[in-house]
C-alpha cells in the first residue's frame, strides 16, 4: 500500500474561524494535510515536507504592527502557495505589495471576473449551466450592484463569498491580477512561475459556487498531490499502525455508544480482534432503548467483546436530590471514571487505553500553547482517568473530522443510522432533565424523545436538523385529558440547524408535523399533558437547555 500521508498540503491557520473547513474540503478531495498556528516553529516545515501551502484567513489586519506573518521558510520552500482573504493579505505585503484597511467592507456574495489563462480558474464555468445561480433575496451582483459580466474565452464570471475589510491595492513584483469584482479591482492575483495565488474571497465555503474545484486545482494540478485520501485507505493505514503500536498486548476502550468510541471499537476489532476489550457503562441516561442496540450493533453483530455494566441504580442514587447542572455533570463523570475502574482492574494484561480523540480536539489544544491562536477550548477526552492507570494511549482517529470519521464507520459496516446519529452530550439525558434527575422523569423523556426522532425520521425531516431532542420540564401545567382535569409535566422540543454549532438558528419545522408529535407524545405518555417547541437561536441561547 502507498503511503497516504506522502502527498500533504500544510495549512497556516491565521485564526479564520473558516480554517478547519479548508482542511475538511482537502481531506474530500483525497489529499491528506494538517492545520497548524502561523506561529508555529517554521523550522517543521521541512521536516513535513508538504507538496503545497496554504496560507489562512484570519481575523487582525495585516496593516496593524504586529499583526501575524507567514514564516519567511514558506516563501523559501519553492512550494506552491495559495492565501485565502488574511493569506492573500499578507503575501502581498510580505513579497513587496501593498495593503491597505478603511475601504468599504465587502461581505456576502460577489460576481467575481477572473481571467482564464490562470491555473486556478481555466475551464471555470459558474454552475453546470454556466450561469449563477443564488437563494431568494440574494442577488448575483453580491452587495455592490454593477452590470452583468458575460464570460468570455479568456475570462469567467464566478459566484463568491467575500468576507474581508482590508485589501490588496498594489501587486508585488511578478504577480498579475486575475481576477476582480466590480468594487476590487484585486480580488485574486498569481505569479505562475512560482506557483503563488492568492484569492481575496473564501473558495472553502459552499457559497463560493466552483470553490471545491479551484481548491482542487491548486491540490491536485498544481501541488501533483495524488488522492490516496479515501476511507477504505485511511482504514487500511489505521490498521497497520494499531497492530504495530499494540502487538500482541490487550487494549481496553470505554464504549459509550456514540460515534467516536463505536467506529473505534469496529476499527480495533478489525485490527486485533479479540484483544480489545470494551467496557459500556449503561448510566441509565441513554436514549430509548439505547444500551440494548449498542449491545446488539456492536456485541452481537460486530462481534466486538463487550463488558456490559448496567448501572442506572448508582447514577439515579447518586444524582437524588441535585438540581444543579454544573454539579450533575460532575456527579456524572466522576461516577463515570469509577465503574471503569472497577471493571478495568477485573481485566488483567491490559496495556493500552483506546480512545476517540479526533482532529479538531487535537488542532484546538495544541493552538492553546501558543498563546497567539483565537482558540476554543482545550480538550481532555477521558476527562479524570487515575494516572495510576498507566496505561499507553491508542488514538486511531487524532487525525480525522468528524465527518471522516462517520464516513470511515459506514465503510466498517456499522449502520448508517448509528453513524450519522444527532450529536448526543456526554452526560446523556442528566441535562435534558432540567433539575433533579428521576428514573421515572427519565423514561418519560426517553419515550417522548423517541417519539420526535421517530416521526422527524419517517417524514424525512431528521437529516434536515443537525440536532434534534426533547427536555423534561420540572413543572406542571393543568390540562384536560378525557373528561377530566390533569395536573402533569411539560416537554419541550428542541431542533437546530448548524454548520459548526458555535452558532444555530432553530428549525423551521412544518406545523403539521409538530402537531403530530406533541399530539403522539400526550396521547401515549402517561403523565405528560403540554408540548412546547423552543424557538431560540444560539446565541443567545445555547443549544442544550443545561
Amino acid at each position: 500500500m502507498q503511503n497516504i500521508h506522502n502527498d500533504k498540503i500544510l495549512i497556516l491557520d491565521f485564526g479564520a474561524q473558516y480554517t478547519q473547513l479548508i482542511a475538511r474540503r482537502i481531506r474530500e478531495i483525497g489529499v491528506y494535510c494538517e492545520i497548524w498556528a502561523w506561529d508555529h516553529n517554521p523550522a517543521d516545515i521541512a521536516a513535513f515536507a508538504p507538496k503545497g501551502i496554504i496560507l489562512s484567513g484570519g481575523p487582525e489586519s495585516v496593516t496593524e504592527a504586529n499583526s501575524p506573518r507567514a514564516p519567511k521558510e514558506v516563501f523559501d520552500s519553492g512550494l506552491p502557495v495559495l492565501g485565502i482573504c488574511y493569506g492573500m493579505q499578507t503575501m502581498a505585503e510580505q513579497l513587496g505589495g501593498r495593503v491597505e484597511g478603511g475601504h468599504h467592507r465587502e461581505f456576502g456574495y460577489a460576481r467575481l471576473t477572473a481571467q482564464t489563462h490562470c491555473s486556478l480558474f481555466k475551464g471555470l464555468v459558474n454552475d453546470a449551466e454556466g450561469s449563477p445561480t443564488f437563494g431568494e433575496g440574494e442577488s448575483w451582483m453580491g452587495d455592490q450592484g454593477g452590470t452583468p459580466v458575460a464570460a468570455t474565452p479568456d475570462r469567467v464570471a464566478l459566484d463568491v463569498w467575500m468576507s474581508h475589510g482590508d485589501r490588496v491595492t498594489r501587486l508585488p513584483a511578478g504577480f498579475s491580477a486575475v481576477g476582480s469584482t466590480d468594487s476590487l479591482d484585486l480580488a485574486a492575483m498569481a505569479d505562475e512561475s512560482r506557483r503563488y495565488y492568492g484569492v481575496q474571497f473564501h473558495p472553502e465555503v459552499t457559497h463560493t459556487k466552483q470553490g471545491a474545484e479551484l481548491l482542487r486545482r491548486f491540490v491536485v494540478d498544481i501541488c501533483a498531490c495524488q488522492t490516496l485520501w479515501t476511507p477504505a485507505n485511511i482504514i487500511e493505514d489505521a490498521v497497520e499502525r494499531v497492530r504495530a503500536q499494540v502487538g500482541t498486548d490487550k487494549v481496553l476502550l470505554g464504549l459509550s455508544g456514540g460515534v467516536d468510541s463505536s467506529v473505534v471499537a469496529a476499527l480495533l476489532e478489525k485490527a486485533i480482534g479479540d484483544q480489545l476489550i470494551c467496557v459500556f457503562v449503561d448510566t441509565g441516561l441513554l436514549r430509548w432503548n439505547e444500551g440494548d442496540q449498542v449491545m446488539a450493533t456492536m456485541a452481537q453483530n460486530m462481534g466486538v467483546n463487550v463488558i456490559r455494566v448496567n448501572a442506572a441504580d448508582r447514577y439515579y442514587a447518586a444524582l437524588a436530590g441535585v438540581q444543579d447542572p454544573e454539579a450533575k455533570r460532575k456527579i456524572i463523570g466522576k461516577l463515570f471514571v469509577e465503574i471503569f475502574e472497577e471493571e478495568s482492574a477485573k481485566l488483567t494484561d491490559v496495556k493500552w487505553l483506546a480512545q476517540g480523540t479526533i482532529y479538531p480536539d487535537v488542532i484546538e489544544s495544541a493552538g492553546s500553547k501558543t498563546g497567539k491562536a483565537h482558540v476554543i477550548k482545550s480538550h481532555h477526552n477521558v476527562g479524570g482517568l487515575p494516572e495510576h492507570m498507566k496505561l499507553g494511549l491508542v488514538e486511531p482517529l487524532r487525525e480525522l473530522f468528524k465527518d471522516e470519521v462517520r464516513r470511515m464507520g459506514v465503510e466498517l459496516g456499522l449502520p448508517r443510522e448509528m453513524v450519522y446519529r444527532h450529536p448526543f452530550p456526554g452526560p446523556g439525558l442528566g441535562v435534558r432533565i432540567l433539575g433533579e434527575v428521576k428514573s421515572e422523569y427519565v423514561e418519560l423523556l426517553q419515550r417522548a424523545d423517541h417519539i420526535f426522532i421517530e416521526e422527524l425520521r419517517a417524514q424525512n425531516l431528521y437529516d434536515k436538523t443537525s440536532q434534534a431532542f426533547a427536555v423534561f420540564l420540572p413543572v406542571k401545567s393543568v390540562g384536560v385529558v378525557g373528561d377530566g382535569r390533569a395536573y402533569e409535566w411539560v416537554i419541550a422540543l428542541r431542533a437546530v440547524e448548524t454548520i459548526d454549532f458555535m452558532t444555530a438558528h432553530w428549525a423551521r419545522l412544518p406545523y403539521e408535523f409538530l402537531e403530530t408529535v406533541s399530539r403522539r407524545i400526550i396521547n401515549e405518555l402517561r403523565g405528560i399533558s403540554r408540548v412546547v417547541y423552543d424557538i431560540s437561536g444560539k446565541p443567545p441561547a445555547t443549544i442544550e437547555w443545561e
